[in-house]
């Protein structure tokens, strides 16, 4: 696939759902040519309007995986999700949506009990690694519990002392009677390369990095 010139294709990796939404929508503010649809799921690779960009949908947790091995030369993630999964890519730039954080939270009157006071706490996530290390690096021996989601439901049933999530607005976790007690990681979009497409393709890799830095540059003025 390529745009009929020399510039070769790159093809981009962009995470499925509300930020593939947001991911295109500042890809089209920059100029970078985007597909006129994303919607039609029986198609797996779209390529833009002018030919110049593939682009494909994938989970969110597997976006730095399909850049890292050279599947996609380039993608979009959070770096919550870069994070956890200790990707080997370039990351040369921070992305202007998809902020939140990724917090230690738990019930309202445990907030109050410094964590150097905790023993042994039971902590259930869906980002493992980063509370494992979180917890290592302070010392405290936690027992980390993997949970593909619903993790406020944790406290609230027996399962865990403390959870880790990613909150923004915290409208769930007051609803279940948590409280946010430590920020582990501030979080937002990320532009993320291949390590080989970086030197074999870096003329387009540049272009839409230059694109991208521009509109950058226009929201904050």
């Amino acid at each position: 696939m390529n745009n009929g010139s020399n510039t070769p294709c790159l093809t981009v990796a962009l995470p499925k759902g509300r930020m593939a939404d947001e991911s295109l929508k500042f890809l089209r503010e920059a100029g970078v040519s985007i597909p006129s649809s994303h919607h039609d799921g029986s198609k797996l690779i779209v390529e833009s309007a002018d030919g110049q960009y593939a682009y494909f949908l994938v989970k969110p947790t597997d976006v730095a995986t399909f850049v890292e091995y050279g599947a996609a030369d380039v993608g979009i993630c959070g770096l919550d999700k870069l994070r956890e999964n200790a990707c080997n890519v370039y990351e040369p730039l921070l992305l202007p949506f998809n902020y939140c954080r990724l917090s230690l939270c738990g019930p309202a009157e445990r907030s109050s009990t410094p964590l150097r006071y905790e023993t042994q706490p039971r902590v259930v996530s869906t980002y493992p690694n980063l509370t494992m290390e979180f917890f290592r690096q302070r010392g405290i021996n936690a027992e980390v519990i993997k949970l593909n989601g619903s993790v406020e439901l944790g406290p609230l049933v027996g399962l865990a002392d403390l959870i880790v999530d990613i909150v923004q607005s915290g409208k769930t976790l007051r609803d279940n009677g948590l409280v946010e007690i430590r920020t582990i990681l501030d979080v937002q979009a990320v532009f993320i390369v291949n390590r080989s497409s970086y030197r074999l393709k870096s003329h387009a890799v540049q272009q839409m990095l230059t694109a991208l830095k521009k509109a950058i540059h226009g929201r904050d003025n």
